[in-house]
């Protein structure tokens, strides 16, 4: 999706542009700071769901209703905006993603153009060229089920890592899936991490070898750990200024595509206590872009040591919050890593990875509990579902409580079996999904499942819905581009990228798609009473769009342009005009 070119302003560096009295001569004996006129506003507030323009004083809604109410609040001062017929809506909230990882993908190689094998390998020559011997070479986003063509030597639709072993022979290379689940590396990385014939695949992790029984290159799940460590050791020299440069510079090119794309908060899905560390200092400084809803990832042994002490709610003028864990109990469709009840079709010999030990997870929802912190579980197979599920249950009934008001999560829910999704329900169990792997998936999710799996169990929106689950939405990037409307396409249209919808009966309307990427998150992440609509009292976070999502042509939301993102009544972005 096109964007329109814009800056980013930092949020101690704006200087705004004052039109005093725009809206009459009366001036307001306490004004606001900044006011909205002549658009549509949809607050996604049943009190008054439309509205013309608003009022924001102290990073809070002061006002809703028509541009003539919103007189009476302007002052010398008062920055006013007029929307020219633009829509207004509360500001989007990216429901599950890697804040960190959006940055990092930004100063790496972006594989998600390419379209065959050959591309990749040609990129990572380009590299080498410009790289140090030794030195690693990283990029992510590559998927082989979008490559037009498979290569002739392969396993399980990858090759070998021949070629791209050819071009960087003295460069360890590793290339991490688009779903983040696996990763292609070449020879030197593999020697690198110690990975020969004779090593074995750890738990939950697979080391692909081809029936002669050499590494191919590509490592699924855990299995990736084993390079990772290895790059670790490369890095082990730097120091802590270097690392900590590193770390603000990914935070700020993450902050900068965030606010372009109109997210005012962000789900961080899964870091440790280090990284929660340097989100802090940045909330102390006021250096943190968007709010940031954080969820730890952590051992069971660390997380009895350390919750207690890293609980925040709002910190930071309500930049950070962490009240939730996060864990995943297997992998990835598309690499062969979802958990299911029965083998793909398209792999007979497998039915997934079931990546974390389930009586681990038990110990991690029983610590949870015992904090008071939510439990996110990534679970995508039907199998990984309802064994969530169950340890959920498990948990509660163990300690005697209802749980249906903690607002335990399950991050993706892409395969349910059918008699699983009314238990989201019954269990008051939030499914945080993402539209836009409906549409991205679904050229191959047949073939993967088989249709009667695909049809009845496959991101299944519509039914979640109305059975009166709560469904929180998102990108998951760097997984998918972090463009909201993208997602909000995807989720009302259902169109893939060949021209056919999936399941379009799965749908959900526009303005339940709406409230799946405002209000929905903040509940989601127990911030409704701040976030996620517009009314008096609440956080001034506001998305402004170049047109209206919720009646233009279905086919014209894949168009649309953020115009404007506001944080805590700070205008954050602003697109360039033509």
């Amino acid at each position: 999706m096109r964007r329109v070119a814009g800056r980013v302003v930092g949020p101690l560096t704006l200087v705004l542009s004052v039109v005093a009295g725009a809206c009459g001569p009366e001036m307001a004996e306490n004004p606001a700071d900044l006011v909205l006129v002549n658009g549509k506003v949809v607050t996604v507030d049943d009190a008054v769901p439309e509205a013309q323009g608003l009022a924001v004083r102290d990073g809070r809604v002061v006002a809703v209703g028509s541009s003539r109410d919103m007189r009476a609040w302007v002052g010398a001062a008062t920055e006013v905006v007029d929307l020219d017929g633009r829509l207004a809506v509360p500001g989007l909230i990216e429901g599950h993603g890697h804040y960190l990882g959006l940055g990092r993908a930004k100063m790496i190689l972006d594989l998600t153009t390419t379209t065959s094998f050959q591309d990749i390998v040609d990129m990572v020559a380009v590299a080498v060229a410009e790289a140090d011997p030794g030195e690693w070479i990283t990029g992510r986003g590559w998927h082989q089920e979008k490559w037009t063509s498979t290569p002739e030597a392969n396993v399980d639709g990858v090759p070998y890592h021949d070629a791209l072993s050819a071009v960087s022979p003295d460069n360890p290379v590793s290339l991490t899936h688009a779903s983040g689940h696996a990763s292609f590396v070449n020879a030197r990385a593999l020697e690198e991490a110690g990975i020969s014939a004779s090593t074995q695949d750890p738990d939950g992790g697979t080391i692909v070898r081809g029936p002669e029984g050499r590494a191919t290159g590509l490592l699924r799940e855990t299995a990736q750990g084993l390079v990772g460590r290895a790059m670790s050791r490369a890095q082990s020299g730097r120091t802590d200024e270097e690392v900590e440069a590193e770390f603000r510079r990914q935070v700020q090119l993450a902050g900068e595509e965030a606010l372009a794309n109109g997210i005012t908060s962000f789900h961080d899905a899964g870091v440790g206590f280090g990284t929660v560390d340097g989100f802090r200092r940045l909330a102390d400084e006021g250096a943190l872009p968007v709010r940031l809803y954080v969820m730890v990832r952590a051992s069971n042994e660390q997380l009895r040591e350390h919750l207690a002490d890293y609980r925040m709610e709002g910190y930071g003028g309500g930049f950070l919050t962490v009240r939730s864990i996060k864990r995943s109990i297997d992998g990835a469709l598309g690499s062969h890593g979802a958990w299911l009840l029965e083998p793909y079709d398209d792999l007979p010999t497998s039915t997934g990875l079931n990546t974390d030990p389930v009586d681990g997870l038990n110990e991690t929802a029983r610590i949870a509990l015992e904090a008071g912190y939510q439990v996110n579980i990534h679970a995508i197979g039907d199998r990984g579902n309802r064994e969530v599920l169950d340890l959920y249950q498990r948990t509660w009934d163990a300690a005697g409580v209802d749980g249906s008001g903690m607002r335990w999560r399950i991050e993706h829910a892409q395969h349910l079996h059918p008699d699983d999704i009314g238990r989201f329900s019954e269990m008051g169990v939030i499914a945080a999904m993402q539209g836009v792997h409906a549409t991205s998936d679904g050229p191959w999710v047949e073939e993967k499942l088989g249709e009667w799996r695909a049809e009845t169990g496959a991101y299944m929106w519509r039914d979640l819905w109305d059975s009166g689950v709560v469904i929180a939405n998102g990108t998951d990037v760097p997984v998918e581009a972090i463009d909201p409307l993208a997602s909000y396409y995807s989720t009302v249209s259902r169109m893939t990228s060949t021209g056919e919808p999936f399941y379009p009966g799965q749908a959900l309307t526009r303005l339940e798609a709406l409230r799946s990427y405002t209000l929905n998150n903040a509940y989601a992440a127990f911030q409704e009473e701040e976030l996620g609509s517009l009314a008096p009292g609440k956080l001034a976070d506001i998305t402004v769009l170049d047109r209206d999502i919720l009646t233009v042509p279905v086919d014209e939301i894949s168009r649309t342009e953020v115009v404007m993102t506001i944080v805590d009544g700070v205008i954050r972005y602003r697109a360039q005009e033509d």
